[in-house]
């Protein structure tokens, strides 16, 4: 007699076509050498989930934040699909001033792409009371323009707040006068923005954190101003979310 066949249905299948498993969301990195604390999204162990990082190289924060990121384009999709290819799912990047490239990086990679935590403005503000405003802290208000919140849907005069007048964040992360961080001292810098922010824009009910490296700096913003703040690592939980969704039971 010959033996039982399995049933398809019940055949345990791996499917193959990739380099990398495991990691489903890749993380387009620009060329640095600051420091990257825990919290910072260019820290792997700021995830708790598996990510896989890629330099964009020639991508420095002065051309992607003072520059506009003129050029830079296809060296971001060529980064991108290379990560696609190894075996991400989903692509972020490590700068909110990359919402620039959303459209043309989501129609260059066929996979989900979320390149700025500025994509949450629109989210954070449906969840406001009438009379309130999502506003916005980040490195740079001088190269925050309005073409930068409106390629994530965000309204063109969103409160925004930076951080160059501060002693130490816009020095190292875009200056890139040292590569040493004084961490202290960045913290202060986002809390002065954020309070400046609240305080010349009373109707801010809350705030979205622009840079990918302020989220060590979210919780004391938070408790400083008393308001609720977003930024890129609760955007990439909310985006892996949707990769791999929890199962209950």
């Amino acid at each position: 007699m010959n033996a039982p066949s399995i049933a398809p249905s019940l055949a345990r299948i791996a499917r193959g076509g990739k380099s990398i498993y495991g990691a489903p969301v890749g993380i387009l990195m620009l060329e640095t050498r600051f420091a990257r604390i825990p919290g910072d999204m260019g820290n792997a162990a700021t995830w708790p989930f598996p990510v896989l990082f890629k330099v964009v190289r020639g991508a420095t924060s002065d051309r992607v934040v003072l520059q506009g990121a003129r050029g830079l384009l296809p060296d971001f999709v060529a980064a991108a699909q290379e990560l696609v290819e190894l075996g991400a799912e989903a692509i972020s990047t490590t700068c909110g001033f990359l919402s620039l490239f959303q459209r043309e990086l989501a129609a260059a990679v066929g996979v989900p792409v979320a390149t700025s935590s500025l994509l949450q403005l629109p989210w954070v503000q449906a969840t406001l009371p009438p009379g309130k405003r999502v506003g916005v802290v980040t490195v740079s208000k001088a190269s925050l323009t309005p073409a930068h919140l409106e390629a994530v849907g965000a309204a063109p005069d969103t409160p925004v707040m930076g951080t160059e007048g501060g002693r130490e964040f816009f020095r190292v992360l875009v200056r890139a006068e040292k590569a040493e961080l004084d961490v202290a001292l960045a913290e202060q810098d986002v809390l002065e923005a954020g309070r400046a922010l609240v305080a010349a824009h009373p109707q801010v009910g809350a705030i979205v954190l622009e840079c990918t490296n302020m989220p060590p700096y979210a919780a004391a913003l938070a408790e400083a101003v008393r308001l609720p703040v977003y930024d890129v690592y609760s955007m990439l939980a909310w985006f892996h979310a949707g990769l791999r969704p929890r199962r209950f039971g």
